[in-house]
C-alpha cells in the first residue's frame, strides 16, 4: 500500500505542477563572475529520494521535487516514530556559492540548502556548510527518474 500511496503522491504532484508556466523577469547578465554554475550546467529538475539519518527515529524518509519553475515538493517520514507524511511547498533559489540551492518553505522562515551534484543532492546544514562526522555521506538524495508506463499492444 505504501507504494502506491507513494505513486499516487509523485502523479499528483506531476498534475499540480505540469500545467504552470510562470514568467519571471530574467536578467541575460550572469550574476557570478563564474558563470559555471549547476543551475546552468547540470540537469538538476526532477524528484530525489533519500533516507536521511535521525537523532530520535529510525530515519527520515525523504521526497524531494525541484521543478524548473523553482518550486519544490518536499515530503519527509519519520520511520520507527511517526506514519505521518509532513508535505512542505515553497521556493527555492540558487545560492551565493556555485552549485548550492536553498529551500523556502511557503509558511514559514526556516531554509533548506543543499548542494547540487550530478544526479544528486547533498544536505547541507543551516548555514550552507558541508555535514561532517561518521554519518556525512547518509545526507545524500539521489535523483529517481519517473518513466512513463509503456503502452500496451494487444495481441489477441
Amino acid at each position: 500500500m505504501s507504494t502506491l500511496k507513494q505513486r499516487l503522491t509523485v502523479m499528483l504532484f506531476i498534475a499540480t505542477f505540469s500545467g504552470y508556466s510562470t514568467v519571471f523577469a530574467e536578467t541575460t547578465e550572469p550574476t557570478h563572475e563564474n558563470s559555471h554554475h549547476a543551475e546552468n550546467s547540470l540537469d538538476w529538475s526532477g524528484l530525489y529520494q533519500g533516507f536521511l539519518p535521525c537523532d530520535d527515529c529510525k530515519g527520515i524518509k525523504t521526497t524531494l521535487a525541484l521543478n524548473k519553475n523553482n518550486s519544490y515538493l518536499l515530503i519527509t517520514q519519520y520511520v520507527g516514530k511517526s506514519d505521518r507524511e509532513i508535505v512542505e511547498k515553497g521556493k527555492f533559489t540558487w545560492g551565493d556559492v556555485d552549485n548550492t540551492i536553498v529551500l523556502t518553505p511557503r509558511n514559514s522562515e526556516q531554509t533548506r540548502h543543499y548542494l547540487v551534484g550530478e544526479n544528486n543532492l547533498i544536505q547541507l546544514d543551516s548555514k550552507g556548510n558541508r555535514i561532517t562526522g561518521d554519518e556525512a555521506n547518509r545526507y545524500t538524495l539521489r535523483r529517481n527518474e519517473i518513466s512513463q508506463p509503456k503502452e500496451q499492444s494487444s495481441h489477441h
